[in-house]
């Protein structure tokens, strides 16, 4: 397959499904650049040549220098894919509650920070890159419990509110890259359950037709991110590319 002359870039490309999209991007790209907050690559990219590990903590200062140094990377070879997989569902001392009174502010502001104001502190910090590229296609991560019209379980609280929050501030970026950067388009994207840790306790009502692996995923991910359109709309849809509720 012949690489397209830019730059595609994954933020939380230690995780199972950014591992996967940096791979596959890595074959389709002449340059990618991971980041993570792991030190180093995972086996599987770490012997790529033309992918470059960026560690990178999850705190707004380090993501204002990490997209100054993307930014550098990305002068010659413009950005044209940047997926954005980073996210939290349990974790130790917390898990998604199944009932009012299992909540807690704490949880609730972790994930929120995580979930929604992240992707954001990172999309707002690369908008100055994104607006040369004469064409990109941004994915964040999102998940269909974050759907209000869809939410006809109930439970999992901060999961779902924290995913909800983040489609929110995406729309408005949209509107607003609709503007300053109208050659992007933004995604809101559901990957379906994905054999990852994030997935691993929540997985055994699952049918094993519905459990995808990360590196389908991955390419589902880059197929609806090639037929996005930039029209200053967020596309919140599924791995097969239909459209879910807000």
């Amino acid at each position: 397959m012949e690489q397209h002359p830019n730059t595609a870039l994954v933020i939380g490309a230690g995780g199972g499904i950014g591992s996967a999209a940096a791979e596959a991007l890595a074959k389709r790209y002449r340059q990618v650049i991971a980041v993570s907050r792991q030190p180093s690559a995972p086996p599987a990219l770490a012997g790529r040549d033309n992918v470059q590990w960026l560690a990178c903590a999850a705190e707004e200062t380090a993501i204002t220098d990490a997209a100054a140094e993307v930014a550098g990377a990305s002068a010659e070879l413009p950005l044209a894919r940047v997926v954005i997989a980073t996210g939290t569902l349990h974790g130790e001392g917390y898990r998604p509650e199944k009932s009012l009174r299992e909540l807690s502010a704490g949880t609730l502001g972790h994930l929120y920070q995580v979930n929604a104001v992240l992707p954001l502190l990172w999309l707002a910090a690369l908008e100055p890159a994104l607006r040369r590229s004469e064409a990109a296609a941004v994915a964040v991560l999102s998940a269909r419990v974050g759907s209000i019209g869809d939410n006809h379980l109930g439970g999992w609280y901060g999961y779902r509110a924290s995913k909800a929050a983040l489609n929110m501030l995406l729309r408005s970026a949209a509107v607003e890259l609709g503007r300053r950067a109208p050659n992007v388009a933004l995604l809101a994207f559901h990957p379906g359950t994905t054999d990852t840790p994030l997935s691993k306790p929540f997985q055994a009502r699952v049918r094993a037709d519905r459990l995808f692996s990360p590196a389908w995923v991955a390419d589902a991910l880059l197929a609806r991110m090639d037929a996005a359109r930039a029209d200053g709309e967020l596309h919140f849809v599924d791995y097969a590319g239909e459209p879910i509720p807000w």
